[in-house]
């Protein structure tokens, strides 16, 4: 596993994010907008969202910190990037903007699968979600967004595993959480193939 490496950025330095988000129904149907700061308000409302899980060539994960500017799990370990698709923006154009926007990379991403949660932070705010995760492999050199990251750091999926299960659960954000459960779970054929390896046990 690579050493954590962070960035120190002040607090003049981060932009906000007033883009609306796209609301959805249960079957992920477009059933309005609204903007980030309100589909976070209280409980939360529910809209579209992805979260990208990149591997290197070691079959390790990228892990990133999130910055501490984020006003929903500062500071928390989560996946290697996640946001939301623009308005009229499909979720295919949506990804591949992101990736390289947050982290400089550009490479394939496959879908897994979608699922809905809620996850209350304060009383303030909460994340409630219909997020579909992809997974990648890249070997391009990083170039992460200081803006909304504060460190990262490559793991192997057994290293995370036992982190995720242990005592170091409540530093990752609870979706992330969700996710890398149900991957660990029903999805790890999937990563060994993208991965080109044939064991879990190599990783």
């Amino acid at each position: 596993m690579d050493q954590v490496r962070s960035f120190q950025i002040g607090a003049d330095d981060i932009a906000p994010d007033s883009e609306p988000l796209i609301l959805v129904d249960e079957a992920d149907r477009e059933v309005g907008h609204m903007s980030k700061a309100q589909c976070h308000q209280g409980g939360g409302v529910l809209h579209r969202a992805f979260s990208l899980l990149i591997f290197n060539d070691a079959g390790e994960l990228l892990l990133q910190q999130r910055a501490a500017s984020k006003q929903l799990w500062p500071r928390f370990w989560s996946n290697s990037c996640c946001s939301h698709p623009r308005r009229d923006e499909s979720m295919e154009a949506a990804i591949h903007r992101r990736l390289y926007e947050e982290l400089g990379l550009r490479c394939p991403l496959h879908f897994l699968f979608k699922f809905r949660y809620q996850a209350q932070f304060d009383t303030a705010g909460a994340e409630h979600e219909l997020c579909s995760v992809f997974i990648g492999r890249c070997t391009e050199r990083l170039r992460i967004d200081p803006n909304e990251i504060l460190a990262w750091r490559w793991i192997s999926p057994r290293a995370l595993q036992a982190e995720v299960t242990g005592t170091g659960a409540g530093n990752f954000t609870p979706w992330f959480i969700l996710e890398w459960g149900r991957i660990w779970r029903d999805h790890r054929a999937a990563v060994l193939t993208l991965l080109g390896i044939k064991s879990w046990a190599f990783l």
